[in-house]
């Protein structure tokens, strides 16, 4: 089943301020998210229609995005509504770019990286107090590294969405599994509970644990495991 057809991690929330971008990849497709400064997620196809410049490289001036290279600027919609060298020209409604859904649940910002004209399925994922920790990138494929971690986590994830609970370990991190690309995993990793109520020291201790976990992954598995299977294919969970 096609990775498009599910919800999937792509940052922590806290990680993308107000009037902030920044870039990303899912199944080694290229994704610009962005918060506009009245605290809206957005996640948009990173390329701008005019000369193709990748719009995290942007800048976010309220409500709407402008591009790096010529000024164009885009409304949350992803509707083009200014371009700078003619400002007063009616810019045509063609000129728009691609955008996807995007929600934040239990501390990580969701993609669901199918362009839809009605409303995506919604993400059967609870929401609760967490405390963010870090953003791990591993350089495995992403259906090996979830095949490992599924053998020492259980998942608490709705079908074909990886949210992992690590119950054995101290403060039991949670981690959001990305499908960066062919041969690199992202793991979005929270603790359950607020900050203020978090034991001194335990996302220090989980960002360590965390730490371990790269090397131990990058030393067991092939960074080219599985390269022709996992992006979007049948290797991911359906």
């Amino acid at each position: 089943m096609s990775g498009t057809e599910h919800w999937h991690p792509a940052a922590l929330s806290g990680g993308l301020e107000p009037g902030r971008s920044a870039g990303t990849r899912l199944f080694d497709r290229e994704f610009c998210i962005w918060r506009d400064t009245g605290g809206v997620a957005h996640a948009w196809e990173d390329r701008c229609p005019h000369r193709g410049m990748r719009l995290s490289f942007g800048f976010v001036r309220g409500d709407r995005i402008a591009c790096l290279y010529h000024g164009w600027q885009y409304d949350e919609k992803g509707q083009c509504r200014l371009i700078p060298a003619h400002p007063t020209l009616d810019v045509p409604p063609t000129i728009c770019v691609t955008t996807f859904p995007c929600v934040e649940r239990l501390g990580v910002l969701w993609i669901y990286p199918h362009h839809m004209v009605e409303a995506p399925p919604d993400l059967p994922v609870a929401e609760r107090d967490v405390s963010p920790v870090r953003s791990l990138y591993i350089d495995c494929a992403p259906a090996a590294v979830l095949r490992a971690l599924t053998a020492h986590a259980q998942d608490i994830g709705p079908p074909g969405v990886p949210l992992l609970s690590f119950a054995s370990v101290a403060d039991q991190p949670i981690a959001a599994v990305q499908p960066f690309g062919a041969a690199k995993t992202a793991l979005h990793i929270v603790v359950p509970g607020a900050l203020r109520t978090q034991r001194p020291g335990a996302r220090r201790q989980t960002a360590e644990w965390a730490e371990e976990l790269r090397h131990d992954l990058e030393q067991t598995l092939s960074p080219g495991e599985l390269p022709s299977t996992v992006c979007g294919n049948s290797t991911w969970p359906s």
